[in-house]
């Protein structure tokens, strides 16, 4: 079955014209319409800003503490101990 194309949406945007000229020369060199250039060009830049916010980077010690503190997590507290016990006494009694 052929798929349907998705719909499109414009995009209006005022720049200077030596920003425009960049965009239009770096579409040029890369055999690309200017539309095409731009699009893409966005799509990968939000992407990138996404990854950026959403991806947690470590060091390697804050990797090997990370990995410790899951493998061997310390003993818990007795004041949690005491709060869960109360909230799920609290939870089981409604």
């Amino acid at each position: 079955m052929i798929q349907p194309e998705p719909k499109s949406a414009r995009l209006d945007a005022r720049l200077p014209e030596p920003v425009l000229e960049l965009l239009r020369r770096a579409a040029a060199i890369q055999g690309r319409t200017l539309s095409d250039f731009v699009v893409n060009s966005a799509r990968e830049a939000a992407e990138r800003a996404i990854s950026d916010h959403e991806l947690l980077v470590l060091s390697a010690a804050d990797q090997q503490q990370f990995a410790d503190a899951l493998l061997n997590p310390p003993p818990v507290a007795e004041p949690l101990r005491d709060a869960a016990k109360r909230y799920h006494e609290m939870v089981d009694s409604e």
